[in-house]
């Protein structure tokens, strides 16, 4: 599977930004998608995981109430949707897939098999 992430960019503090990540070379709805996000001399972290169906969708407490992830199975694409963006919202983000396995909410790096490129976002203050 290959992904490939999109719409990051400079907003100022308060801005909202709609980020994309396209799959490609399988089957979409086989897996669980998630949204990680490393800023500059910190580690990468978790933003948030939907389901393969998008029934259910989970979040760091960080952004939670701000960030919504959603995805859209008939064109093979997960979004995260980022508002009242804050300077320390700033990293790049990337998109991640899991395959299907009922191990329920996993939100480790090493659970995801397949990995985006990344999409800056930076919020000025």
């Amino acid at each position: 599977v290959q992904l490939q992430a999109s719409g990051g960019g400079l907003v100022q503090t308060g801005g909202s930004l709609r980020l994309s990540c396209a799959a490609s070379g399988g089957t979409f709805s086989n897996y669980d998608m998630a949204w990680f996000r490393q800023a500059p001399g910190k580690e990468r972290e978790f933003v948030a995981r939907i389901t393969w169906s998008g029934g259910s969708a989970y979040y760091a407490d960080s952004v939670k109430g701000r960030f919504t992830i959603s995805r859209d199975n008939a064109k093979n694409t997960v979004y995260l949707q980022v508002n009242s963006l804050k300077p320390e919202d700033t990293a790049v983000y990337y998109c991640a897939a899991d395959r299907i396995n009922g191990r329920g909410i996993r939100t480790a790096q090493a659970a995801y098999e397949y990995w985006g490129q990344g999409t800056q976002v930076t919020v000025s203050s």
